[in-house]
């Protein structure tokens, strides 16, 4: 059984309000997460697996967004895996980066709820940090699958129905 280390770094403002109530939700869907892609595609990590989120603003993400990615704009969530070309995965997996006010303008927008979204915003990045990728057709519907079917055993719909939402 693989060992979890989840670093939970929350930007206090209105919309992040309860780190604990953010770390439960990491330690529920990230092994559950990780226990579905290996599932699906076969692959080795090691004993203790680490991974850090940081619940912060679009400031803090457009900053990000535009050293890493050229990309001079808010995004929902960013991922950063330390090493995707590794034969073994882990220790530390990477850092995962949410921005709130993202997440609220998207809720709003499509009216979503807050929990849902935000859960499937951390199983996306989360994903990703194991070497997923939704650029290509083919990738994407392999990511895309799993996140659906990590989301339903937590009772939440399909994210894909209507609008594609997440945008990293």
């Amino acid at each position: 059984m693989t060992e979890f280390v989840i670093d939970v770094q929350v930007n206090k403002d209105h919309i992040w309000t309860s780190a604990d109530k953010l770390q439960s939700l990491c330690d529920k869907l990230v092994p559950l997460a990780l226990h579905h892609a290996r599932n699906a595609h076969r692959f080795a990590v090691q004993d203790v697996l680490e991974a850090s989120f940081l619940f912060t603003n679009d400031t803090r993400v457009q900053s990000l967004n535009k050293t890493y990615r050229g990309q001079d704009s808010p995004t929902n969530v960013l991922s950063f895996p330390l090493d995707d070309d590794a034969e073994i995965l882990g220790p530390m997996l990477g850092d995962i980066v949410l921005s709130g006010e993202t997440l609220v303008r998207e809720v709003e927008t499509l009216e979503l709820t807050f929990d849902d979204h935000l859960s499937h915003l951390i199983i996306h990045g989360f994903l990703h940090l194991l070497g997923y990728d939704h650029i290509e057709d083919d990738e994407a519907e392999v990511m895309e699958s799993l996140e659906i079917e990590i989301l339903a055993e937590f009772g939440i719909g399909n994210p894909y129905s209507e609008t594609v939402l997440v945008h990293d």
